[in-house]
């Protein structure tokens, strides 16, 4: 039997999960200071690259395993590019970052199996496989969330996770089981067939926008998010905001997809969801004291953009409202992880190189341009970027989202875009006073005597940080991707 090139993908990625901590273990009790978790880590996800690769001239591949069928289209591309681009990255960047840390093999097991099981989430074709994908996801993602076990803050936040990740599980799983009765099938394309307007598919679509919401961190579900953000190892806070939330809301549109004809109020849904998430998100962040929890508290702005465009496409059939959605989606991922990673730098290198785990507040950021001048430029460039400032990458996939709110003429979705527009110009409210505190001329204490940092953890800042002012310049370097993705969904509801 031939395979697609896309299960190598998965494959490669699930299969070297266990190895690495197996390796890893073995290796530590022989010399504490092995490396060779996260070499291996480094190994399995450059080499997924290979298959990924081909698997872009294989659109539409499908491998069909008894009832159970997974496929490769757009949004699946767009899904393990991200995943697998940001993860690599991240684990470059914690060779140096965690090498410190207790249970260094677990980490970079899970972070591994974890960008496996999100490429596997993006290929399902019918809804009780997403769904254990999904709750795959949610497994790895906990153990990452909660890895500083032994303090007190840590744990809370893994715990508010896990209670709050299962319970939207269990939401998602009565919805299966819903359909499952009224339908008879569960796969995606036949669902969306059979589907029609009754009590019964709206509840669970209602049930499904609730239970995947509570990943998307749709406000009012959102509140796992600040504590599992802050206090999850720096790696993790980058793949959490960068990749999993945007994990979940495709998790959430292919499942809508399949309800497509229950109701034409979904788009209208989606876009009152995201200026709810703008409103809250913004409010909720101008507050903040800590670095870390007011980036967590941003990417709620961010999802609200991302519902935007959706709920336009999907209830006007603009293409170009989906588009700039999932342009907004890859940047956000960029963005995000790079604001993650640099904060994370800081943190490490301000805090006795990582040998405790406090939190890292803006006003210790004091002058910190002038002795950390990469770091500070790439930490400026994310947050400004996240404030929609031109000509970086924020602010094209925002543009697009608008622009295809104002051609559809609709005076009410025309007013939200203008909602939008200001909610991101109230971002600036937080970030520039950071990047203020960034450059000022005395430095803080801590900044003052903190010491030098690893070249290894500059390198994916400059990096990405590189990659924020190019898409900025040549938006039409991501269109590759994110075209593909909005052909699927509009394909998927309809258009």
């Amino acid at each position: 039997m031939t395979y697609p090139t896309f299960i190598w993908l998965i494959g490669i990625l699930l299969l070297a999960s266990p190895v690495i901590y197996l390796v890893g273990r073995i290796t530590r009790r022989e010399d504490s200071s092995a490396p060779a978790a996260r070499w291996l880590a480094l190994a399995a996800v450059v080499s997924a690259w290979v298959p990924y690769i081909l698997a872009l001239q294989e659109t539409s591949a499908t491998l069909t395993f008894g009832a159970v069928a997974l496929t490769m289209d757009g949004l699946s591309l767009l899904l393990a590019g991200l995943a697998l681009g940001l993860g690599t990255l991240v684990v470059l960047y914690s060779m140096r970052y965690m090498e410190e840390d207790e249970g260094e093999e677990k980490y970079y097991a899970m972070l591994v199996a974890m960008i496996g099981v999100m490429i596997g989430l993006g290929t399902a074709t019918d809804i009780f496989n997403l769904w254990v994908w999904f709750e795959a996801m949610a497994v790895t993602s906990y153990l990452l969330v909660a890895f500083y076990r032994n303090q007190g803050l840590s744990l809370e936040a893994g715990v508010k996770y896990l209670v709050q990740s299962a319970a939207g599980s269990m939401l998602v799983l009565v919805g299966v089981a819903l359909v499952l009765m009224q339908t008879g099938t569960l796969n995606i394309a036949e669902v969306r067939a059979l589907a029609a307007p009754t009590p019964g598919f709206i509840v669970a679509g209602a049930l499904f926008i609730i239970g995947f919401g509570v990943k998307v961190a749709v406000v009012p579900m959102h509140t796992w998010l600040p504590d599992a953000h802050s206090q999850a190892p720096t790696g993790i806070s980058a793949m959490l905001s960068g990749v999993v939330i945007e994990a979940g809301l495709i998790a959430l549109l292919r499942a809508l997809s399949a309800l497509v004809a229950v109701s034409a109020s979904w788009g209208v849904l989606l876009m009152a969801f995201g200026a709810l998430n703008m409103f809250a998100g913004n409010l909720l962040a101008l507050r903040q004291t800590q670095v870390k929890r007011m980036l967590a508290y941003s990417s709620l702005t961010h999802v609200g953009y991302m519902l935007l465009g959706l709920g336009i496409g999907i209830s006007t059939g603009v293409a170009a409202g989906l588009e700039g959605s999932m342009f907004h989606l890859l940047n956000h991922g960029l963005m995000k992880g790079l604001a993650f990673l640099a904060a994370g730098t800081l943190l490490w290198v301000l805090h006795a190189a990582g040998t405790d785990h406090d939190a890292l507040l803006i006003s210790d950021l004091s002058g910190a341009g002038r002795r950390y001048p990469i770091v500070a430029l790439t930490l400026s460039l994310a947050v400004l970027a996240l404030g929609g400032l031109p000509p970086l990458a924020g602010f094209m996939s925002k543009w697009q989202i608008f622009v295809a709110g104002f051609q559809t003429g609709d005076a009410l979705i025309m007013a939200t875009v203008v909602f939008a527009g200001l909610m991101s110009v109230l971002s600036l409210g937080y970030y520039a006073p950071l990047v203020n505190t960034l450059y000022r001329k005395v430095p803080s204490s801590i900044v003052a005597r903190g010491p030098e940092i690893p070249v290894l953890m500059q390198v994916p800042l400059a990096i990405m940080a590189l990659a924020v002012l190019a898409i900025g310049l040549w938006p039409t370097l991501l269109t590759w991707l994110a075209a593909p993705a909005a052909d699927a969904l509009l394909a998927a509801f309809g258009g």
